[in-house]
């Protein structure tokens, strides 16, 4: 095979070789022609001008050969993905197409919506085959995730991007739970960490079926692929974070809650919190003005535009008596987990505990805050970022590949081993972890006689 790859591109290098020795002869045989002894004037007027010719020529052939060999090289050069400059193909709209908005007009995140609940419970009512309950105390869910509809501006951050809704899929297809993916960014006022804002709305309204949506960073991970949710415990609240009340209520400190993995319940109390929760987003001043009431306010803020994050905190603060009450803040196991106290000790979760707790023994998710894999800079070193990464990203996939036999080398390690005999039987391989066939995602079919 590699000998008919060569033959080819042999035989056109001698070509090109012969070619080039060709015009060497050609231009220096009329560059130093000599003049013939005894000839006439007009013979040597004859023969210079025909000597000029041929260089002219030979010049001409010269840079033909040249214009050839350039346009090969560009042609070849077209195929190269590593070379192409893919802003060729970015091309945005241009800017006099863009709506400014009204600065005296208070922000909105759409028409303003009062009986949610009368339309979705009819909704339900005559939509029986969508029922917003896919068995006792299970909801049905659906977890939304996303990331910027350009290419990260870093080489890797795509392929990081990659691996973290590969995670997420894995979990969500144990779990019964429905997946969205968001690439578009709908409201250009609510860019950053504002955009899951305008996306969430619109999924609650459109897809009435679903009770929960569960929002996840794009830098979150699932590590604990057993963890069923409590579901049970909110059946009487409509917003789940990870945080703590005394943090929050008490110290009002601005990390007492995070929003980088949050349940929301589908209603109209839902619709309320995210009207409340928008006006500090629109960029620009209104935003840059709000992060700096936010760093007043609240325990060991930094000075920088409004957040999400803050601006709950902010919210439940200031308006205990209308959200407190079903809000719960959540800390029993790791609905969001610091990555930075979390992955250096997998090794000891793995030798001491097993899949199923999602607390601190084996975290259900580990949240890389601060790591910003698809940015050009991030909070700590990019090495330990990546790397830690990584060691997550095996960590939760062992659990997926060990169902079939297989598991990492390492958790540094891309290749796999087996730790599983082929056999003649394998219906009746054990299923360790439980997760081919979990018990929370069996579906009754009803039998008629």
């Amino acid at each position: 095979m590699l000998g008919r790859w060569l033959r080819p591109r042999i035989s056109r290098a001698k070509i090109t070789v012969l070619c080039g020795l060709l015009l060497t002869v050609i231009v220096l045989h009329g560059t130093f022609t000599p003049e013939i002894p005894g000839s006439s004037e007009e013979n040597n007027d004859d023969h210079h001008s025909y000597a000029s010719i041929k260089r002219v020529e030979s010049r001409r052939v010269l840079l033909e050969e040249v214009s050839q060999n350039d346009a090969a090289q560009g042609e070849k050069n077209d195929k190269s993905y590593a070379e192409f400059d893919i802003s060729k193909i970015l091309v945005d709209e241009e800017d006099g197409e863009k709506v400014k908005p009204d600065p005296n007009k208070p922000y909105s995140l759409g028409p303003k919506i009062s009986d949610w609940d009368q339309q979705r419970s009819e909704w339900l009512k005559n939509n029986p085959n969508f029922p917003n309950f896919i068995g006792p105390n299970k909801p049905r869910v659906l977890l939304v995730t996303g990331s910027s509809p350009k290419p990260c501006e870093n080489p890797v951050g795509d392929h990081y991007l990659l691996k973290s809704i590969k995670n997420k899929i894995d979990y969500c297809r144990l779990h019964g739970i429905e997946i969205f993916y968001n690439m578009a960014l709908l409201d250009a006022e609510m860019a950053g960490f504002w955009a899951k804002l305008p996306l969430i709305r619109k999924l609650l309204l459109s897809h009435p079926e679903i009770e929960f949506l569960w929002w996840m960073d794009s830098d979150a991970m699932f590590t604990d692929m057993a963890y069923e949710l409590p579901w049970e415990r909110y059946k009487d609240v409509n917003l789940v974070m990870h945080g703590w009340n005394e943090m929050v209520y008490d110290e009002k400190n601005w990390i007492g809650l995070n929003t980088g993995s949050f349940l929301l319940r589908n209603c109209q109390w839902s619709l309320d919190l995210l009207d409340a929760w928008a006006p500090m987003g629109p960029k620009g001043k209104i935003r840059e003005e709000a992060g700096q009431i936010l760093t007043r306010e609240l325990k060991g803020r930094p000075v920088f535009e409004a957040d999400d994050q803050s601006a709950m905190v902010y919210l439940l603060v200031k308006e205990r008596a209308t959200w407190g009450d079903k809000v719960y803040l959540e800390n029993a196991y790791y609905l969001h987990g610091y990555w930075g106290i979390l992955v250096d000790r997998y090794e000891e979760m793995i030798e001491n505990y097993h899949p199923g707790l999602g607390d601190h023994r084996w975290p259900l998710v580990t949240h890389f805050v601060g790591c910003k894999p698809c940015g050009k800079f991030g909070d700590y070193s990019v090495e330990r970022c990546l790397r830690q990464m990584d060691r997550a990203f095996h960590f939760g996939d062992n659990q997926i590949l060990q169902m079939y036999g297989f598991t990492h080398k390492s958790l540094a390690s891309r290749r796999v081993k087996r730790v599983r005999n082929e056999t003649a039987n394998p219906l009746e391989v054990k299923d360790e972890l439980g997760l081919l066939h979990p018990a929370f995602k069996a579906v009754k079919v009803s039998t008629s006689s």
